[in-house]
């Protein structure tokens, strides 16, 4: 039977709770109903439980779904989505520099390949937990993680315990790596460049749905993208698309479509997280849509290569209103990330803080884990890549944002060592549009004529 992740109500209905009770509603009533009515918990790591519920139990997630939307949140004076409210909230929101700053065609192709680089280190331990990640990697003399992980040399009693994710290491453990295999971290920068191809940078969120219903393939989709597009093809409209029966519209989708909307604004923080906040309201709200505007206005301040990394992220916090959970998680992960020498430490600390009341694929500590990765590594490209990606959680995104900013702060393919860039061979897989095989090279020169278009 097709159990179709993302999208089941059942399956929603416990990530709601959670929602709910992060984000100031006040869920136990609707949680007691549910579980006397004998509903399960919401899948652990993946997007489905593996049977379905009675009809009944589907029609009371779909009742209850709706009776969550309709609770009054204790946060929403601190957490607003609307733009011209962020902006408000913003005490040092950036003021607009227009188009004088610059970036180069080389930088961009040092931040498509430290994307790409980061995101294939973290694919192959997608969904483990953060113990899982240290066994395998010290059991073959990679840890603290220095390049992509084998399977060689791994007990097979570890193995049966902790497998790889079963999709990506056929294609990125290190004996298998034959070019940059196709992933959503990729897939969303080459939409978001058709985007602007077609749009320009004064695109609309419908414009962000047009393209995505013509250009980007159903099951390439998850999590919040998965349920706005199911919204889309029902007749909603956003912003509506992300609010209707979307329990996940605080997790990290938007953050992983951001990075072009940074790249195409060199020097222009605010443009940048304005794109951003556009692109994300289709899927996003409160915090998931500033994890998107932190990341965009991160990387525009680093696109003109005059600012250190550390410049860079205090601002992307002016995006953020300082009073929501993801400003205060950063802040909090920033500080770590600068009174801790060992990162193991930094994400001892991060995960006694989130874990247990995030799910692990959650915008606000994958964001800050982000953050300290980059703070503690100083902005370099190997530190950051195998620091994000040692913290665990949305492994394969956190490599990919950092390696993103890494890279563009490096300025150079030739900055970025060999042995994570030559396994790429300058191929990226894909199913978007007529991208499938684009090299590295030819991707940052698409993306730089953007940064000169309207």
């Amino acid at each position: 039977m097709l159990r179709l992740t993302w999208v089941q109500p059942e399956d929603l209905l416990g990530h709601e709770l959670r929602q709910a009770a992060q984000d100031g509603r006040e869920p136990k009533a609707v949680a007691a109903r549910w579980r006397a009515a004998g509903g399960p918990e919401a899948p652990a790591t993946a997007g489905a439980s593996p049977t379905p519920a009675s009809r009944y139990l589907r029609r009371l997630a779909e009742d209850l779904l709706d009776e969550l939307a309709d609770l009054p949140s204790a946060l929403a004076d601190d957490e607003p989505t609307d733009l011209g409210r962020i902006r408000s909230a913003c005490p040092d929101w950036p003021e607009p520099v227009g188009t004088t700053a610059t970036t180069t065609p080389q930088a961009l192709e040092a931040a498509w390949l430290g994307r790409a680089t980061g995101c294939l280190l973290g694919k192959p331990v997608e969904k483990l937990p953060l113990d899982a990640i240290r066994r395998l990697a010290r059991s073959t003399g990679n840890w603290p993680l220095t390049t992509y992980f084998t399977a060689r040399g791994v007990p097979r009693e570890l193995l049966e315990r902790h497998p790889w994710n079963r999709r990506s290491a056929p294609t990125s453990l290190a004996e298998n790596i034959d070019g940059m295999p196709e992933d959503d971290d990729l897939n969303y920068p080459l939409i978001n460049l058709v985007l602007l191809q077609r749009h320009g940078r004064a695109f609309t969120t419908t414009d962000v749905a047009r393209t995505w219903l013509d250009e980007l393939p159903a099951g390439r989709t998850f999590t919040a993208e998965r349920i706005a597009y199911r919204n889309l093809l029902s007749g909603l409209e956003p912003p509506h698309t992300a609010r209707f029966r979307n329990p996940f519209r605080e997790w990290i989708g938007a953050l992983i479509r951001a990075d072009v909307h940074g790249w195409t604004n060199p020097g222009d923080p605010a443009a940048a997280a304005e794109q951003a906040h556009r692109d994300a309201t289709l899927t996003h709200t409160a915090n998931g849509v500033y994890a998107a505007m932190f990341t965009a206005a991160t990387l525009a301040t680093a696109a003109t290569g005059d600012h250190d990394v550390h410049t860079c992220l205090r601002t992307g916090l002016t995006v953020v209103p300082p009073r929501s959970r993801l400003a205060r998680a950063v802040r909090q992960a920033v500080q770590l990330a600068h009174e801790q020498a060992d990162f193991e430490s930094v994400v001892d600390a991060l995960h006694a803080t989130h874990a247990d009341t995030h799910h692990w694929v959650h915008a606000v500590p994958n964001t800050a884990l982000i953050a300290a990765a980059l703070t503690h590594a100083n902005g370099d490209f190997d530190g950051s890549v195998c620091r994000a990606v040692s913290g665990g959680w949305d492994t394969d995104s956190n490599g990919a944002t950092a390696g993103s900013v890494a890279g563009l702060l490096a300025g150079h393919p030739t900055a970025l060592p060999d042995r994570w860039t030559a396994p790429l061979k300058n191929r990226l897989a894909t199913s978007v549009g007529d991208f499938d095989g684009i090299g590295f090279d030819t991707l940052a020169h698409l993306t730089h004529r953007e940064t000169h278009r309207p």
